[in-house]
């Protein structure tokens, strides 16, 4: 199950959402603005970032910006607050499963979402017999061989 954060006439949260559809993940989506985000979801959140709290917060939003404090000198309780208050300065959409965050939508990084049997599926069903082979199949080999 994949909770998708988004906000309204955002784009890239579409994207991500039709995404989720068109290869059948479940998902709940939640509308951060309409959605109260509660303490522990915020930290969970925080928690999951590998980069620090600028993997998903906007240090560049306007909505930022206007605090005109920089995002280090907030406690965790402060930011938790900052962010319930001011959701906008959250980056979109929020894709968050068991075991993947992904933040905003990219067409690699959210094949992350899908389970691990489905993409070794995918990656398999992609022969030489295949008549998109000589684009994507052979693409796949020279990833796999690092090159």
């Amino acid at each position: 199950m994949v909770i998708l954060y988004t906000s309204p006439g955002c784009a890239s949260c579409r994207k991500a959402k039709q995404w989720l559809k068109d290869n059948q993940i479940e998902f709940v989506e939640k509308n951060i603005f309409t959605s109260l985000l509660k303490e522990s979801e915020i930290k969970y959140l925080l928690s999951r970032c590998e980069n620090g709290t600028e993997d998903i917060i906007s240090v560049r939003s306007k909505a930022f910006q206007a605090l005109q404090k920089d995002i280090d000198d907030y406690s965790m309780k402060e930011l938790v607050t900052l962010i319930q208050e001011n959701p906008s300065i959250l980056k979109r959409p929020i894709l968050l499963s068991e075991k993947s965050l992904v933040v905003g939508y990219d067409d690699d990084e959210i094949t992350t979402m899908m389970p691990a049997q489905l993409r070794t599926v995918v990656d398999n069903a992609c022969t030489d017999a295949c008549p998109n082979y000589s684009v994507c199949g052979k693409c796949r080999e020279r990833a796999s061989m690092g090159l």
